[in-house]
C-alpha cells in the first residue's frame, strides 16, 4: 500500500511539471487522475489570445469537477476560426453575415486614412478578397493607427454591415483593432504596386502575400487535394515512394548523389583528401552511409510496381529531383510527381484512367476555384477559364508516333527542330499538334520507337516501337507521360542487356516479373506542369512555394 501511495504521489508531482499540451483522458496513463478545467481566456497566453475562436460561434466547454485542480490543465478543444472565405465566399458575398459578430485575424494590404473614417484592407489568406474594415477614432485601439500599416499584423473585431461602397457587398465596423506584428513601411518589399515576378523570387518568403502567388498556392492545394480524391474514390492505394534510391529509373544519370563521405566538420568543408578511395582512386563507397552509391530519386515508378503487384492499383505523390542544369521555364531540380500504377491493365486503361483524372482535377479546380481562376482569367491567361472547360467538356484523341509524325512533315510548317521517324518530339510539335492541328482538344500520342523510351516499356509486337504514351495539352505540351510496363521477364533481361544497364541492381524489380507477374501499366504527371497548366502560370518556378534551380537553393 505504502509502495501504491507513494507512486501515485509521483505521479502527481508529474503531471504537476509536465507541458500543458496533454494527452487526452483516454490515452493519458493516469486518466484516473481528475484533471483541471482551462483557465479562463482573459488569463491565457497573448497567442491563444489572438487565435482563439471567436466568442460568438462555439458554446463554452464543461466545466471539469473541482477535484481537477490538483491535478493540472486539460488541452483546449481545438475549434476551426471564422476565415474571411467564409464570410465572402458563398454566393451572396457575405449578405447573409451581416448583423453578426466576426474577429479577422490577418495581414493589412492597405491603409487609407480619411478624415473622420480610416480603412484598412485586411487578407487572412483563405481567399482573394480583403476584409474591407472601417475604423473610426471611437475604435478600440485607433491610437496604433500609425502603426497600421502594409504587412503588419492585426486583429480586428467587429459587427458585419452593408458595403456602402462598390467594390464589396460587406464590410466590417470595427469596435477594436489590436497590433500583433509591426511591419516597417520604408523596408517592407512588397507595396501595393505591381512587382515582377522575377523580383518576387528574390522574396520568395514574402510572395505568398501577393494576390497572384496567394492564388496559385490556393490552386495548387485544390489541386493535390482533388488528386487524393479521384485515386481514393477509385480504389487506389496511396503508397509512399523512397527519396533516397540506388536505381536510375530513367537511366539518365541525372541524380543527386546522397552521401556522408563529404564531412563538414573541418574548417572550410571537407577535404578532398580526405575522401576514401580504392587502390585505383575511385570513391570507395563501402565507407559511405549506405555503402554503395545513393541518389535523390527522379522516379517512384519502380518502387511503386512493387505495391501494384501486390495491391492492385496504387500511386505515389512525392517529391523527387533531378540534377539536370537546365535554366528554362520549365525545369526544376526538385519537384513533385504524380505516379499511380494499375496491375492487369494494359496501354488503353491507361489512357482512360490518364484521362479521366485530368478531366476529374480540372473540373473540380473550375467548381470549387472560382475567384482564384477569375483572377488568373484577368490576370495571367485571358481566356484560360474557356480553355480548361474544353479540356473537361471535349473527348480526348490519341493517335500513334508514326501518325504524329506524318502530320507534322505534311503541315509544311518551318520548325526549330527537325522531324523524322526515330527523334523525340519537342514541345513546339507537341503543341502545334494539340493548339492548331486538333483545335485546343488534348491529344494522347501513343506507340513510341523503343529507342527513345525507357527500359521497362513493353515492345510492341512490331519488334520497333513500345506500348508509351504521352498526354499533350494546349500551352503546355506534354503534361502525363504513360506506358505499359514490360512484364515478360525474357524481355526485361534483354532490354537492359541492350542498354548495358546492370541487372543486378534491378534484381528485385525482375523478381516481379519471377513470381506471379501480371500486364500492368501507369503514367507519371509533374505536379507543377499540372498548376502551370490549371492557372495560365508561364514559369515553373512560379509555381512551386520554394524553386530549386542550377545555382539557387535560397530560403
Amino acid at each position: 500500500m505504502a509502495a501504491a501511495a507513494a507512486a501515485a504521489a509521483a505521479a502527481t508531482r508529474l503531471l504537476r511539471l509536465a507541458p500543458r499540451r496533454l494527452p487526452s483522458p483516454k490515452t493519458c496513463p493516469f486518466s484516473a487522475l481528475p484533471l483541471r478545467p482551462p483557465a479562463p481566456l482573459a488569463a491565457t497566453s497573448r497567442w491563444r489570445r489572438f487565435c482563439a475562436a471567436a466568442q460568438d460561434s462555439a458554446p463554452a466547454p464543461p466545466k471539469t469537477p473541482a477535484s481537477a485542480e490538483a491535478a493540472g490543465e486539460t488541452v483546449g478543444e481545438f475549434r476551426r476560426r471564422t476565415r474571411v472565405a467564409d464570410v465572402k465566399g458563398g454566393g451572396d458575398e457575405g449578405a447573409a453575415w451581416v448583423g453578426r459578430q466576426l474577429a479577422v485575424r490577418g495581414w493589412v494590404r492597405t491603409c487609407r486614412a480619411q478624415r473622420t473614417v480610416t480603412f484598412v484592407e485586411v487578407n487572412d489568406g483563405s481567399c482573394l478578397s480583403n476584409m474591407q474594415c472601417v475604423l473610426t477614432p471611437d475604435t478600440e485601439g485607433y491610437d496604433q493607427i500609425d502603426s497600421i500599416t502594409t504587412g503588419a499584423s492585426v486583429l480586428v473585431e467587429g459587427v458585419i454591415a452593408s458595403s456602402q461602397g462598390g467594390k464589396q457587398k460587406v464590410e466590417l465596423k470595427v469596435s477594436k483593432i489590436t497590433m500583433i506584428g509591426e511591419s516597417d513601411p520604408t523596408s517592407f518589399p512588397i507595396q501595393k504596386k505591381r512587382a515582377s515576378r522575377e523580383f518576387l523570387r528574390t522574396v520568395a518568403h514574402l510572395r505568398p502575400r501577393t494576390n497572384t502567388f496567394g492564388a496559385m498556392a490556393r490552386v495548387r492545394n485544390a489541386l493535390a487535394y482533388a488528386t487524393h480524391k479521384f485515386f481514393q474514390d477509385n480504389g487506389f492505394v496511396w503508397v509512399s515512394s523512397p527519396i533516397i534510391t540506388a536505381s536510375d529509373c530513367e537511366g539518365a544519370g541525372e541524380q543527386f548523389y546522397v552521401t556522408t563521405l563529404l564531412s563538414n566538420s573541418a574548417e572550410g568543408g571537407c577535404l578532398v583528401n580526405n575522401i576514401p578511395s580504392t587502390k585505383d582512386g575511385r570513391v570507395d563507397w563501402s565507407q559511405d552511409f549506405f555503402c554503395k552509391p545513393a541518389f535523390l530519386t527522379v522516379s517512384g515508378q519502380l518502387n511503386g510496381e512493387t505495391y501494384a503487384s501486390a495491391l492492385s492499383d496504387i500511386y505515389t505523390f512525392g517529391p523527387t529531383f533531378r540534377a539536370e542544369n537546365s535554366n528554362t521555364s520549365r525545369h526544376l531540380a526538385e519537384f513533385w510527381m504524380i505516379e499511380p500504377e494499375l496491375a492487369f491493365a494494359d496501354l488503353n486503361d491507361d489512357m482512360a484512367c490518364a484521362s479521366s483524372y485530368l478531366q476529374y482535377v480540372v473540373k473540380y479546380i473550375l467548381e470549387n476555384c472560382k475567384e482564384d481562376m477569375d483572377f488568373f482569367n484577368t490576370w495571367i491567361e485571358k481566356g484560360i477559364i474557356d480553355r480548361l472547360n474544353d479540356v473537361v467538356e471535349k473527348n480526348f484523341v490519341h493517335l500513334s508516333y508514326s501518325d504524329a509524325v506524318e502530320l507534322l512533315v505534311g503541315s509544311k510548317k518551318k520548325f526549330e527542330f527537325p522531324v523524322k521517324w526515330g527523334l523525340d518530339l519537342q514541345s513546339e510539335h507537341e503543341r502545334y499538334i494539340t493548339e492548331v492541328a486538333f483545335g485546343g482538344r488534348p491529344v494522347i500520342i501513343r506507340d513510341y520507337p523503343k529507342e527513345i523510351k525507357a527500359f521497362y516499356m513493353r515492345q510492341n509486337d512490331d519488334g520497333k516501337t513500345v506500348a508509351a504514351m504521352d498526354l499533350l495539352v494546349p500551352r503546355v505540351g506534354e503534361l502525363i507521360g504513360g506506358s505499359q510496363r514490360e512484364e515478360r521477364l525474357d524481355y526485361l533481361e534483354a532490354r537492359l542487356d541492350e542498354l548495358n544497364l546492370n541487372k543486378d541492381s534491378y534484381w528485385w524489380y525482375l523478381d516481379l516479373r519471377r513470381f506471379g507477374s501480371v500486364p500492368h501499366a501507369g503514367f507519371g504527371l509533374g505536379f507543377e506542369r499540372l498548376v502551370q497548366f490549371v492557372t495560365g502560370i508561364d514559369n515553373i518556378r512560379d509555381v512551386i512555394p520554394f524553386p530549386r534551380v542550377p545555382g539557387s537553393a535560397e530560403f
